[in-house]
């Protein structure tokens, strides 16, 4: 299953960049906030996108990355997962690397298929990927060499991933690529040097689960917030040090998939059927604590990722099989619904006074970012099937990776 992570926002729309400047490094963005900062809000939205490239490269949920003129896409076809290098302007291969990887899919898992759930990381010249069964590669971003790869299938009993396989995605803090590997029942938090993979530090014992680390300050210190299969966790970055622990533990069919938002130095953590809290660490003469500041329950996050715009949080709650839905995170208030049926998932990315919403049905929804109400800008058919990758929004282009096929469409003139 793939978890769509739930991360801040910030900013403002800069200007255009020229291609060569142009960098979507890993999940929701350069911050892990899913600000599309290079994209272009249009006075006008177009009846239709143009489709400028598609290729065919493979299942799975991972999001293409961009630098500069080249897209980086990791994906699987037969008993393979492989990793893509394309030119950006026409869709031409530039390279492509693959490994076996075979993976038997967990009881009622199948219909999301083989394909890797985590989303890749690219820094310094170095993409790493994860695949679903728990394997890290480093590969050179020129020339698709491999550089180093990690392997821990048997350090625990029960394997290195869990039930439906791997999908946190990780992250990159300066030299340390950090991510938790393990299964339900055992891990650990992990940080690899990104130039050798050599082990940096190691933390708990806990089960890993579907969601994805942050990287956030709190109280002048920087730290990795991680949900895991016990608990949501504060972890100082640099030396793996747990600062603060809150329970929130994944039981039955209440599985831990979203990435939880950090937000003025709160965290709203929400998961299937256990509504939204509002959570703040606090660190006072040394010793840390967390405040549960609120509780909404009206509203619930299964495996879709909210986005704060301004000063409210957008996401899909699966309720009424799925609505769109507006939140005050100051105390929980609910501004607004949207229709119901809105299906198993929706991808979000914000923009200047907008919201992405890509539904898992294949339709693009850009709804303006107001709490006063729903009010959807424009609708787009942009994949004939499941669209469960987080999308891509450069300057006037949007990649979106389908079922099988990764598309570049613009806005046109």
């Amino acid at each position: 299953m793939r978890p769509f992570l739930l991360l801040a926002l910030a900013g403002s729309l800069t200007p255009v960049l020229p291609a060569a400047e142009l960098v979507w490094p890993g999940l929701l963005g350069p911050q892990r906030d899913g600000w599309a900062k290079h994209f272009k809000v249009p006075a006008r939205w177009p009846k239709q996108l143009k489709k400028d490239w598609s290729v065919e490269v493979g299942t799975g949920y991972g999001t293409p990355l961009v630098e500069g003129q080249r897209v980086y896409q990791h994906a699987r076809q037969g008993e393979e997962e492989v990793v893509w290098c394309f030119d950006l302007a026409s869709g031409k291969q530039i390279w492509r690397k693959s490994y076996n990887n075979p993976f038997k899919v967990g009881g009622g898992g199948e219909r999301h298929g083989k394909g890797p759930k985590s989303c890749p990381v690219m820094a310094d010249g170095r993409l790493f990927t994860l695949s679903i069964t728990g394997m890290i590669h480093a590969w050179d971003v020129e020339s698709g060499s491999l550089l180093w790869r990690k392997d821990y299938r048997g350090k625990w009993e029960k394997g290195n991933q869990p039930n439906w396989g791997v999908s946190t995605s990780p992250i990159v803090d300066g030299e340390r690529l950090i991510v938790h590997l393990g299964n339900d029942e055992a891990g650990a938090l992990m940080a690899f040097d990104v130039k050798s993979g050599r082990e940096v530090w190691k933390q708990g014992e806990h089960g890993t689960s579907y969601s994805s680390p942050l990287l956030v300050e709190i109280a002048g210190v920087r730290q990795v917030v991680q949900w895991n299969h016990e608990t949501l966790a504060g972890v100082e970055s640099r030396t793996g040090k747990l600062l603060w622990e809150y329970p929130a533990p994944h039981r039955s069919h209440n599985q831990n998939m979203p990435t939880p938002v950090f937000h003025k130095g709160r965290i709203l953590l929400g998961g299937e059927n256990r509504g939204i809290k509002c959570l703040e660490p606090l660190l006072k003469d040394g010793k840390w604590s967390v405040n549960r500041l609120w509780h909404q329950r009206k509203v619930a996050l299964d495996m879709s990722t909210a986005v704060i715009n301004g000063d409210h949080l957008y996401g899909m709650s699966h309720f009424k099989m799925g609505q769109i839905f507006c939140l005050d995170p100051r105390d929980g208030t609910i501004r607004w619904l949207s229709e119901g049926r809105i299906g198993q998932n929706v991808a979000f990315l914000a923009l200047e006074g907008h919201v992405a919403a890509l539904r898992s049905n294949g339709e693009l929804r850009i709804i303006a970012a107001d709490p006063a109400g729903y009010r959807a800008r424009a609708f787009y058919r942009v994949a004939p099937d499941q669209t469960w990758a987080p999308p891509v929004l450069l300057d006037s282009r949007i990649l979106i990776k389908d079922l099988n096929r990764l598309t570049l469409w613009s806005l046109g003139s």
